[in-house]
């Protein structure tokens, strides 16, 4: 691994960088389905670039910043195909507002699904050749030469023949006025020198030397803070409240009723906010739902196991009568429970609302989201309202789908016109009001010959779907939920299953407690990662037969899901014995359009603490836009994935989440921290995320190993439910 040292980034609002190009090039370029904006100089479509008199090239990416790198990496492809110095690069957010007041020409502002690039990579590429293409036309025809015999290198255009140059800058005016060309030739990746190397980042030095501005952060001429207390309970509203008290306290603004189920305080500090909502005297009308528990769920979903009934995502053969006919049948449950996203920076918006227009300032994966909330909860049309997008103090999906604290800021705010009130979430409102990993129990059976052939398997998942409980209207026509068969797929390009199995039934009993679930880093690859590799070890072992000898026969015809196991098998030194006290345990999955395996190395004490010493990661991505963004990646994801495994947990009594802070819900520490190895083998062809593919295959491949350590399967995540204490 490489220490990299980053530099300073200037980074500036739409607006101003808009006004900073007069004299400059502004260049847009067409985004395929995407409509051109009337009555404007350029087509602005999509992604701009500027570049400026004193040759600074600004970037304008739609696409969120939250520690994962895509406005670096969006920003190398763009300055790939310019030909400009990276090192006079800046980038800048253009708002929801304008995309539509501009037809949405910057298409989709959403960020997640690990798609912040790759939904991007070809339309940026287009868009930095295109303007390349006008800068040296402009230059050419200054120098009365065909485009042809000149070349671009840093921001300069050189005409060899006659040892002219000059630079992007002083032809910026030029190349603006002309037309945009179409269909111009993309380079050949060899022969990238920005895009495909370990560039420095954008974002790095400001959020490490403290003057980078979250959401948490911002200041505003005249703002007032807020906090707020929503009904624990799911589904409850507010009977009652008792304000008189509160009302006196010192910087106390005002007592705001938002929507059915909260309240706020509005102050002059926002520690001032917090005492005075925490005093309130609230009675709560919690409903049915206070009668909910981990326990009741927990049946509920076991009653699915046996359904009659369930939506079925990937079939070959007969499951059942290879099971009827098996000469040995291996059988499990495993289960996964609701997790917290528990990004560091809790949920925050500062809104500002007039009778004409609202205003929002808030970190989130989608602008256009965000609007939309924005401007429901203002009761203003979309073209009265706009967001400004800030950086995220992380993501992991909960800022994506649902903005519900946009929505209680924009309420806040209307009590108070023209004044603008910033909404943070204490830490206690954010872990006991999210949007939950789903909850899910998975049964299986697997059918082995007298021969230890695997012949069949059914896949039983019952549980929680997402898009049931959040954006039921992407549901499929017949009601199932694709999503909960991420990595189970029959086949595709983004989540297909690796195995070639004769006999399969992957179905789901759909089960939705009313815990609200959300997209939650990595998805259902998480889980079903689990399930399946830790199931498909049971059975090898049951069968007698070595693991990874045991895949690679169901692995075939699945060659690239195979080079990626192969390589941390290799790595690891598979058939090499291990440290003394050190076993080793290894996964893979397919997910979000990439191959990723992993291979671990682990030791469990004699009291059952388990010490993961080693984890390589092997990933596929088809492409590989920034190797060095791409290696910290999987170290990161391993840090989500692991936690998840060990600790991760959130359980429900009298329809409450009952962790509300770190001390409940524990991540790993920095003394837990394996060592990683991370290898990367792009082969082309396609492009694959990176951001949440190799989270799936830390857990499954450290409790395999936790299995050769101790003999003791764990089954139910996380692992410190399991007693792994030597007899």
């Amino acid at each position: 691994m490489t220490d990299t040292a980053f530099p300073a980034l200037s980074r500036r609002f739409f607006l101003a960088g808009s006004a900073a190009a007069a004299g400059g090039l502004a260049l847009g370029f067409d985004l395929p389905g995407a409509a051109a904006a009337p009555d404007t100089a350029t087509p602005e479509i999509n992604a701009w670039v500027v570049v400026r008199p004193d040759e600074t090239v600004v970037i304008r990416i739609a696409r969120s910043e939250m520690g994962q790198g895509t406005l670096t990496g969006l920003a190398q492809l763009v300055a790939e195909e310019l030909g400009c110095d990276w090192a006079r690069v800046t980038t800048e957010y253009p708002t929801p507002g304008q995309n539509l007041a501009r037809n949405r020409a910057w298409g989709d502002f959403s960020t997640g699904g690990s798609r912040g690039i790759r939904e991007s990579y070809v339309a940026v590429r287009q868009g930095g050749a295109a303007a390349r293409t006008m800068l040296v036309a402009a230059a050419a025809a200054e120098w009365k030469v065909s485009p042809g015999e000149c070349r671009v290198e840093k921001g300069v255009i050189h005409h060899p023949a006659s040892g002219r140059s000059t630079t992007f800058g002083k032809v910026a005016a030029a190349a603006g006025r002309m037309e945009v060309p179409k269909d111009v030739p993309l380079k050949d990746p060899k022969d990238w020198t920005i895009a495909g190397h370990p560039v420095k980042r954008l974002d790095t030095l400001e959020k490490t030397d403290g003057s980078q501005v979250y959401g948490i952060d911002l200041k505003l001429p005249d703002m007032l803070n807020a906090a707020i207390r929503d009904c624990p309970v799911v589904g409850g509203t507010v009977k009652s409240v008792d304000a008189a008290a509160v009302e006196k306290m010192p910087g106390v603004r005002k007592v705001v009723r938002v929507g059915d189920s909260a309240v706020a305080v509005v102050a002059d500090t926002f520690w001032r906010a917090k005492q005075a909502v925490e005093a309130l005297q609230i009675v709560w009308d919690e409903g049915p739902n206070a009668k909910v528990s981990s326990e009741t769920i927990a049946e509920t979903l076991k009653e699915g196991l046996d359904a009659s009934e369930a939506f079925v995502g990937n079939k070959a053969g007969d499951a059942g009568a290879a099971l009827k006919g098996a000469a040995k049948v291996v059988e499990a449950t495993y289960a996964y429970p609701f997790q917290n996203h528990a990004t560091m920076e809790p949920m925050n918006a500062t809104a500002r609302w007039t009778p004409e227009r609202c205003e929002v300032w808030t970190p989130t994966q989608n602008g256009e989201a965000a609007l939309a909330a924005t401007a429901e909860a203002a009761g203003l049309s979309a073209r009265q309202c706009d967001v400004t997008k800030i950086h995220l103090g992380g993501g992991f999906g909960r800022r994506g789908a649902t903005h519900d604290w946009v929505r209680q800021a924009v309420l806040i705010a209307k009590e108070l016109p023209g004044t603008p009130v910033k909404l943070i979430w204490t830490r206690e409102e954010d872990m006991t009001h999210g949007r939950y990993h789903p909850v899910t129990q998975c049964r299986m059976r697997a059918a082995l010959d007298e021969s230890g052939n695997l012949t069949g398997l059914h896949m039983r998942i019952s549980g929680q779907s997402i898009l049931a409980g959040i954006i039921p209207g992407r549901l499929a026509p017949d009601g199932k939920d694709p999503v909960v068969f991420q990595g189970l797929n029959p086949g595709g390009a983004e989540a297909a299953i690796g195995y070639t199995i004769p006999n399969l039934l992957i179905d789901h009993a759909m089960r939705n407690p009313p815990i609200i679930p959300g997209f939650w880093r990595g998805v259902n690859t998480n889980p079903n990662a689990i399930y399946l590799e830790c199931f498909l070890d049971e059975v090898a072992h049951a069968a007698g037969k070595d693991p990874l000898a045991f895949r690679r026969k169901l692995m075939e015809k699945h060659p690239k899901h195979l080079a990626v196991l192969n390589a941390v098998a290799e790595r690891i030194g598979w058939d090499t014995k291990p440290a003394a006290g050190v076993h080793r345990g290894l996964a893979q999955i397919m997910g979000f359009g990439s191959y990723v395996a992993a291979a671990a190395e682990v030791s469990v004490a004699d009291d059952g603490k388990i010490k993961v010493h080693r984890i390589v990661a092997a990933t596929d991505p088809g492409v590989a836009i920034n190797p060095q963004q791409i290696e910290a990646q999987v170290a990161g994801s391993f840090v989500y994935g692991l936690s998840a495994a060990l600790y991760g947990e959130c359980t429900v009594k009298d329809g409450r989440i009952e962790q509300t802070n770190f001390d409940s819900y524990p991540v790993l520490r920095l003394d837990e921290m394996p060592k990683v190895e991370a290898i990367l083998m792009p082969s082309g062809g396609f492009i694959g995320g990176v951001g949440e593919p190799t989270i799936a295959v830390a857990a499954p491949a450290v409790l395999n190993a936790v299995f050769a350590a101790t003999g003791k399967r764990v089954r139910q995540i996380p692992a410190r439910h399991t007693d792994l204490k030597r007899a």
